[in-house]
């Protein structure tokens, strides 16, 4: 052992001292790098709210909202395919929202104590207007909570918001419907919504805008639909909902 100590150092007598004492750490930090390299590093998943309302007897009876920390959102529904027939559909589609709003949504959640407790109001006398729900998750939180009503202002412009958001995706999704089955009743749908719009209460328009540049880009649809259609992607630009 000691005649192999001493043979490695005299073949390497030449080498400058530090050199000799800087292999090992280099070997070392070498195996930690390749060790590290094994071993997947865990991206922080986004915080997600949602939002969901389930109304018997109305339209959509079912709908939810997933909104996400990073803008990406999900919306879902359970809807009549149209007036005229009694058969129901589930309608997905995925969207990016705005950024005052995502941050709004998020702010909103974080002064309502992220619905961690009690929200419901708990007045019985108050008209039934569906069952609300809404649900907070992310690497920390995971709470849910459901109410009717809700005296908390926070969660009171929350609903007004998510519900702004659903009515917009609902003529979204009604006018992909009628653009491929029904483009007879493409101007009354978007005479609604252009009043809607005007008047503030619909939100993210630009969710819907790939449906309304299909109808307006669509030659086979009278030039009084387009010009509504062009419209209302205008009122979105203008106003940034």
């Amino acid at each position: 052992m000691v005649g192999n100590v001493r043979c490695a150092t005299e073949s390497g007598s030449h080498r400058p001292p530090q050199t000799r004492q800087r292999v090992p750490w280099l070997v070392c930090l070498a195996g930690c790098l390749i060790a590290l390299g094994g071993v997947p590093i865990r991206a922080a998943e986004p915080a997600t709210i949602t939002f969901s309302l389930d109304f018997p007897n109305s339209e959509p009876e079912h709908y939810s909202i997933s909104v996400q920390s990073d803008g990406h959102a999900h919306y879902e529904c359970l809807a009549r395919i149209s007036d005229d027939s009694d058969d129901r559909e589930t309608y997905q589609t995925d969207f990016v929202l705005a950024d005052a709003t995502r941050a709004r949504i998020f702010d909103l959640a974080a002064q309502a104590g992220y619905f961690s407790g009690k929200i419901d109001s708990g007045n019985k006398k108050l008209a039934f207007t569906g069952a609300k729900k809404l649900a907070y998750r992310d690497d920390k939180r995971n709470s849910v909570a459901d109410y009717n009503f809700s005296s908390q202002p926070a969660v009171q412009q929350l609903t007004a918001l998510f519900q702004s958001v659903a009515a917009t995706l609902e003529f979204g999704r009604r006018l992909a419907h009628f653009h491929h089955y029904q483009k007879l009743a493409l101007d009354e749908e978007l005479k609604r919504m252009e009043e809607e719009a005007r008047r503030g209460e619909l939100a993210e328009l630009q969710a819907v805008r790939p449906v309304l540049q299909e109808i307006f880009d669509d030659p086979s649809v009278i030039n009084v639909v387009r010009a509504r259609a062009q419209r209302i992607m205008e009122v979105g630009t203008a106003t940034g909902r």
